[in-house]
C-alpha cells in the first residue's frame, strides 16, 4: 500500500465515503487540477431543470491553447465502481445527446458566467486574447464549432479503466487524484490535466503550445530496433487528446548509454492502441538519422527525458545539444 512522508509525517490512503464527497474535493481544487488556464463550471443543478438527456459531473472551459479554447465535459469517479457502468455509460450517453443538449448547455453556461463576475472578467480576458468578438461567440465556437471531448478525473487509474476509454472515438482524458490522511489532514497527489502542455509555455524560453508539433520519447535500444526503425511505428504513448490533433513529428532519445536523440520521422496517423487510452503512431516514411543530439556536457541530468514530452519540429532540427530542444 502506497504512503506519503510529507514534513517528516507520513499519510496514509484516504477513501472517500461516497462519489459526492469525491467529486467536492475535485471542485474544491479544481484550479489546481485543470490548471490557472481553466474554469470549471458545476452546473449539474442547473440543467436538472432543463430536461437534458445526461447530465455530466461538470464541464472545463479551457484556454491552454491560447487561439483554440475547448470545452469539456467532466466525469468524477471512485474506482471501486465498475468503469464501464458508471463511466462507459454516461460517456456513451453523452456522446449521443450531445447534438440535442448543445442549445441548453450554451444557456446554462452563459447564466452561470454572467452570475459570476470573477469568471466573467477572466473569459472574457480570455476571448479577447484568442480575437474572439465577446462570450456569446465564444461559446458559440467551443460547443457547435468542435468535437465534444471528456475528462476523467478518479482515485486511481486501472486497466480496466483504460480497456473501456480505449474502445471511445471520443477523446477522452483521464486525471489521477489520490487522497491520503493523516489525523484527519488530508493531501492530495496529482498530475494537472495538460501540465505537459502548460510546462513549456511557463519556461523562460517559453514556446506557444499552439505551435508544439513534435513529441521526443525515450526508447531503450531493443525496443527502438525492433519497433521505432522495424516497424515503423512507436506505440503505448500517453497523449492528451488536444495533442493527438497537433503531433506530426516524433523523435526518438536513445537511453544510456547512448543518450541522445539519434532518429525522427513524420506521423502519418495517429490512432488508439488496441484497447487502452493509449495511442500508436505510425509513420509516413522511415525514420530518419538526425544529430545525434547528445546531452550537454555539463548537465545535471535535468534534459533528459524520462517520459514524452513535446517540443516544435524546428526547435528539433536546430538543436546541437538536449537543452536547445526543449526550453
Amino acid at each position: 500500500m502506497s504512503r506519503v512522508l510529507h514534513d517528516g509525517r507520513t499519510y496514509h490512503p484516504y477513501e472517500y465515503d461516497s462519489e459526492e464527497e469525491f467529486e467536492e474535493a475535485v471542485i474544491g481544487h479544481s484550479h489546481e487540477i485543470f490548471g490557472p488556464d481553466s474554469v470549471y463550471f458545476d452546473i449539474k443543478k442547473r440543467l436538472e431543470n432543463e430536461n437534458v438527456l445526461t447530465i455530466p459531473d461538470g464541464y472545463l472551459l479551457d484556454f491552454s491553447f491560447q487561439h483554440s479554447p475547448r470545452l469539456y465535459i467532466i466525469e468524477n469517479e471512485l474506482v471501486e465502481h465498475d468503469p464501464f457502468r458508471h463511466i462507459g455509460q454516461q460517456l456513451l450517453k453523452f456522446a449521443t445527446a450531445y447534438e440535442e443538449s448543445r442549445h441548453k448547455l450554451k444557456q446554462a453556461l452563459s447564466d452561470e458566467i454572467q452570475a459570476d463576475r470573477e469568471k466573467r472578467a477572466f473569459i472574457e480576458e480570455r476571448a479577447a486574447e484568442a480575437d474572439i468578438r465577446n462570450v456569446d461567440v465564444l461559446l458559440d465556437e467551443v460547443i457547435y464549432g468542435s468535437q465534444a471531448a471528456a475528462v476523467v478525473v478518479i482515485d486511481e487509474i486501472t486497466s480496466d479503466l483504460e480497456n473501456v476509454l480505449g474502445q471511445f472515438t471520443v477523446g477522452t482524458d483521464v486525471v489521477q487524484l489520490k487522497t491520503y490522511v493523516r489525523e484527519g489532514d488530508l493531501i492530495h497527489h496529482v498530475r494537472p490535466f495538460q501540465q505537459d502542455v502548460r510546462s513549456v509555455a511557463d519556461e523562460k524560453e517559453s514556446i506557444d503550445p499552439e505551435e508544439l508539433d513534435t513529441g521526443v520519447v525515450p526508447a531503450r535500444r531493443e525496443g527502438f530496433e525492433e519497433t521505432f526503425l522495424g516497424e515503423d511505428c512507436w506505440y503505448k504513448i500517453g497523449m492528451t487528446s488536444s495533442m493527438v490533433e497537433q503531433v506530426e513529428y516524433i523523435a526518438a532519445y536513445m537511453t544510456a548509454p547512448v543518450s541522445a536523440i539519434t532518429h525522427y520521422a513524420e506521423v502519418a496517423s495517429i490512432e488508439k492502441y488496441q484497447d487502452t487510452g493509449k495511442y500508436i503512431l505510425h509513420f509516413k516514411e522511415p525514420a530518419e538519422e538526425i544529430g545525434p543530439i547528445p546531452l550537454p556536457d555539463d548537465h545535471e541530468g535535468g534534459f533528459a527525458p524520462q517520459a514524452r514530452q513535446y517540443t516544435t519540429f524546428e526547435r528539433l532540427m536546430e538543436a546541437e545539444t538536449l537543452d536547445e530542444v526543449f526550453p
